[in-house]
């Protein structure tokens, strides 16, 4: 991926966070700086990451989505389904990326969507088996890699939306 595809994935994936209130408008602005720096521009992206954070909080709900659309990237309404799937590919990415611990990716999943998402659903029931470790015969290193597998299919946009059939 080259810097410039990768200043608008992370772009995208701020932008989704923030969709679902998982960053805050400054993390969207910050990264509408790096994407300008690794050479994206589009006059609507340069209004974006002009802002201080003291004006992010306020302008970024107007000045995003006019920014994504000139890159080609997209907006996701706050509280749609398409930006929660979007958000949890997001969050495995960071996870993947070393941001998150595996434990620490699915309880944000299920603390945020339960156990209603279709798409997250094995990610809650992993979250669910953090807490009783203590009680059965896994281990948390067995569960860290379920969780690691299911992060791996979720970042990957060509894998089916479907979650797997794991057993439990």
């Amino acid at each position: 991926m080259t810097s410039t595809e990768s200043a608008a994935s992370d772009l995208q994936d701020h932008a989704t966070l923030w969709s679902i209130g998982e960053n805050r408008a400054g993390d969207v602005v910050s990264a509408a700086c790096d994407a300008l720096v690794a050479g994206l521009d589009s006059p609507g992206l340069r209004v974006l990451a002009a802002c201080t954070r003291a004006e992010a909080d306020y302008d970024v709900h107007d000045l995003l989505p006019e920014a994504l659309n000139e890159l080609g990237l997209t907006f996701y309404p706050i509280g749609s389904s398409a930006g929660q799937e979007a958000a949890a590919r997001a969050l495995a990415r960071r996870m993947l990326a070393g941001e998150l611990t595996a434990q620490e990716f699915t309880f944000r999943v299920h603390q945020r969507y339960g156990h209603e998402l279709a798409l997250t659903e094995r990610l809650a029931e992993l979250d669910d088996e953090y807490d009783i470790l203590e009680y059965g015969d896994r281990t948390v290193e067995q569960v860290d890699a379920e969780v690691t597998a299911e992060a791996r299919r979720l970042a990957d946009p060509r894998i089916s939306t479907e979650p797997t059939d794991t057993p439990s």
